[in-house]
């Protein structure tokens, strides 16, 4: 491991995590690199349902002990809200890290400004292309 002290203290990113890829790997491997307390947020069943209107393949519990599991990742909260701005009330982290699918969104700009009134940086780190729980679940779908 490297002791060389990284850019931010705390570092926060959330997502589904289902069905764990190497595209959630990888996320989580360049978040811890960027600081030095990496907190995972794990989106729950009810939450998904809301804003992807589908049900997880894998249960809250389960996907918050694989992320437990990952080397990277020092803390796992569950996510009950897509509210960003709530979850550095809670958590005060330095630095929200964020797949690079979403930067120039809307929804990231707007974070982005409101975050940077609280110093937070929002640091996007590069999509793993050609993998995904949508594209698993279309393939075994088919099985």
């Amino acid at each position: 491991m490297n002791s060389q002290k990284k850019k931010y203290l705390i570092g926060y990113t959330a997502g589904v995590f289902d069905l764990f890829h190497v595209g959630h790997l990888n996320i989580l491997r360049r978040a811890k690199e960027i600081c030095e307390i990496l907190i995972v947020g794990v989106n729950t069943d009810e939450l998904v349902q809301e804003y992807k209107k589908k049900t997880p393949v894998i249960p809250t519990t389960e996907r918050i002990a694989i992320v437990e599991s990952i080397r990277y990742v020092d803390k796992v909260v569950p996510v009950t809200s897509r509210n960003k701005i709530m979850a550095y009330e809670k958590y005060r982290f330095d630095v929200l890290i964020v797949g690079d699918d979403w930067k120039g969104s809307n929804h990231y700009i707007t974070i982005e400004e409101k975050l940077a009134k609280k110093g937070v940086t929002v640091i996007y780190v590069p999509y793993t292309q050609n993998t995904s729980s949508t594209l698993l679940r279309n393939v075994l779908s088919k099985i």
